[in-house]
């Protein structure tokens, strides 16, 4: 047998009817009161947990935020990173950019003939055909004024000369015939 549809005013309304449907929030029923006891007074309980009124979903939301803070944060490092890396290579490159300037323009003037000639004149003293040099020379007999001067690294004590392919031979023939012996101390 099947079921008809009944209206919403048969439902609800008639003699000897009820309405056996409860709604939430309607009615005299009693409020529930937890199980564990009564509540304690408000001053019983600890300043600091009055205060706190955190929920389950408050504190998952706190510890996401955390979580995503630390993550963010390690990035954010990684990156400022990077980007200070990338300003001092760019550095680096405007640097070297302007030194491979002042290389290619001196390299520019050595291949200009005046300019050659200009730098021995002041560098090597020489002069053209035809004129004559003039040099002043300080009271310490060395010339004043221009010129290249040219000082060797390893400087040798007066008296001394360089030691030729020979004078090596020769040591190291006599000190293979007389060795010295080095007695190591422990």
């Amino acid at each position: 047998m099947a079921r008809t549809p009944r209206s919403p005013r048969s439902t609800s309304t008639g003699p000897g009817r009820t309405n056996r449907r409860s709604r939430a929030g309607t009615g005299t029923s009693s409020p529930v009161t937890p199980v564990s006891g009564p509540t304690p007074p408000q001053s019983a309980v600890p300043a600091w947990r009055r205060g706190l009124h955190l929920t389950r979903r408050a504190t998952v939301l706190v510890l996401v935020v955390v979580v995503l803070a630390i993550s963010f944060g390690q990035s954010l490092r990684i990156y400022l990173s990077q980007q200070h890396d990338l300003a001092v290579a760019q550095q680096q490159i405007r640097d070297r950019s302007a030194q491979i300037a002042d290389l290619e323009s001196e390299l520019a003037r050595w291949s200009d003939p005046e300019y050659v000639k200009a730098q021995a004149r002041d560098r090597l003293g020489w002069v053209m055909p035809g004129e004559t040099g003039y040099r002043v020379v300080g009271a310490d007999g060395k010339p004043i004024g221009g010129g290249a001067v040219i000082e060797s690294e390893q400087a040798l004590p007066a008296g001394e000369h360089d030691p030729v392919w020979w004078d090596r031979m020769w040591g190291s023939v006599r000190t293979a015939d007389a060795p010295t012996r080095r007695v190591v101390v422990p």
